[in-house]
């Protein structure tokens, strides 16, 4: 999905609607604009605004929080792999290859989450040979004590850690909006400020305000959907944890 188109063609639609309820209002004839009939139109789109603001809270609600799940999950990787790196330092000079393979595969992963160019999507699937690799590097290890082995049997349920979060990333790769629900709350939007704007009073203040608060309501579904695309558009996940952890890698031990 588009972020961008979309939000631009809600935006059209919402003013469209405004517009539209403002050129319907000269047409009206005067008993359809008494306080009485003004009422009850404040009454059902009050019901529908209602309606709309608990539904829009459920999505922001649902974005949210799959951009704060990707966002931790991501945070343990950068951890996850600096602590890694350091236990091959601690096991010494034997994990010099493994060291490098790690740096190999975090550099991999920022190119993969965090492509250089604007156009290019990220890519959540992992290159599987790099990965497995790294495991079989680690695997390869030959402890020569007690020690260098309780180090690897912790780097090895390391790297099966990392595995499993990349693994659930791109599980989680989906969308987690509801695309019904989303049509509907556009519809209930339109249909509400088509309404204001048939009684709202024919002046300018009155006209600005209808069209600043269709834009706002945009700006909603805007944000909703930039939410769910955590890593590209405006709003996205920091590549700061791993970028940092890259910068460590390698240090440990020399």
């Amino acid at each position: 999905m588009n972020t961008s188109l979309t939000a631009v063609l809600v935006s059209a639609c919402l003013l469209a609607a405004v517009w539209i309820g403002m050129w319907l209002r000269r047409f009206l004839p005067a008993a359809h604009l008494s306080p009485d009939s003004k009422d009850t139109v404040k009454l059902a789109m009050g019901v529908v605004a209602t309606m709309s603001a608990l539904l829009l809270g459920l999505l922001v609600n649902s974005a949210k929080s799959s951009f704060d799940t990707r966002r931790g999950q991501v945070i343990q990787m950068a951890s996850k792999f600096a602590l890694l790196d350091r236990m091959l330092g601690i096991y010494g000079p034997e994990a010099a290859e493994v060291r490098r393979e790690s740096r190999t595969l975090v550099e991999e992963q920022m190119r993969r989450l965090w492509p250089g160019e604007v156009t290019l999507p990220a890519q959540l699937k992992s290159d599987a040979p790099t990965g497995d690799a790294f495991y079989v590097a680690i695997q390869g290890l030959s402890p020569r004590d007690d020690a260098q082995r309780a180090l690897k049997a912790q780097a090895v349920a390391l790297a099966v850690e990392l595995a499993q979060h990349r693994s659930l990333m791109l599980a989680q790769s989906i969308t987690s909006l509801s695309t019904p629900m989303l049509i509907m709350v556009v519809w209930w939007l339109l249909v509400i400020f088509l309404g204001f704007s048939l009684i709202a009073p024919s002046n300018a203040t009155a006209n600005l305000a209808l069209l600043v608060s269709a834009l706002c309501a945009a700006g909603a579904i805007f944000l909703i959907l930039e939410l769910d695309r955590p890593f590209g558009g405006l709003i996205q996940i920091s590549s700061e944890p791993m970028r940092n952890a890259l910068s460590q890698l390698g240090k440990w031990g020399l």
